[in-house]
Parts: structure tokens; sequence; C-alpha cells
């Protein structure tokens, strides 16, 4: 369905995707690497702070932020996990990627994120156009 909706928008220039092919099992595995870190931190933190965030009356952050950093966990994992994939050109590492994209949205409003949403909109834009490459 979501491929149906970005078909209708207008395509890349050619030698864009290209690129976009060529560095996408990189930045997978860069942002991959950074997130699971960020995201284990993350984790620490605010499980640490939990007590303290409840007695001050922030249930909701505290709860939202915990589910948050797991499920950027969750993305950062699955970018790990698309490296291999995205780099043979293989339509799983397509997949991991489109996945990942999905628990970073699921993330981001849980979070409450518009500017994380507007992100999302774009970067399953550039996943559409590149999914032809993977076979």
């Amino acid at each position: 369905m979501m491929e149906e909706w970005y078909s209708k928008l207008p395509a890349l220039p050619r030698n864009w995707k290209d690129v976009i092919v060529q560095i996408a099992p990189w930045l997978a595995l860069i942002f991959g690497i950074i997130g699971v870190l960020g995201s284990l931190v993350a984790v620490g933190l605010l499980t640490f702070l939990a007590p303290f965030i409840l007695i001050g009356g922030g249930i909701g952050a505290a709860s939202g932020g915990v589910i948050g950093a797991i499920l950027a966990l969750v993305a950062s994992v699955l970018l790990l996990l698309a490296f291999p994939g995205t780099r043979a050109r293989k339509i799983s590492g397509w997949n991991l990627l489109f996945w990942s994209e999905v628990a970073s949205v699921v993330s981001t409003i849980v979070a409450l994120s518009v500017g994380g949403v507007v992100g999302a909109l774009i970067g399953f834009y550039i996943l559409f156009q590149i999914k032809s490459y993977y076979k």
C-alpha cells in the first residue's frame, strides 16, 4: 500500500539512486552502531532515573522514554542486520531497512516528535525510490 502512495511522487534522478544504493549499507552500519550504543545508554539512564521521575509525577515521561529508547534500540539492531543484505543488494536487506524505519516511526510517535515523523516520510520516500535495486 505504501509503495503505491510513494510511486505517485516524482522519481529521484537515476544517478542519485545509484549513489544512495552504494552508501546505504555503510550508513546502516554506522547509524546502527551509533543507535545501539545511544539506545543502551538511554535505556540505562531512564531506568535509573525512572523512580525519581515517578516521584516527581512524570509517570508518562518515564514509561514513554523507556519504551521509545527500546524501540530505537530495535530500529538500530535492524539497521545492523540490514548491512549484509543491502551490501549484497538483496530484498531481505531492503526489508530490514523498511522495518527499521517503521520501528523509528513508532519510537518518534511514542516520543511525540513531529520532526521524526517528517523525517520518516522522507526516509520511506527514499526507501521506495531504491527498492527496484534489490532482488
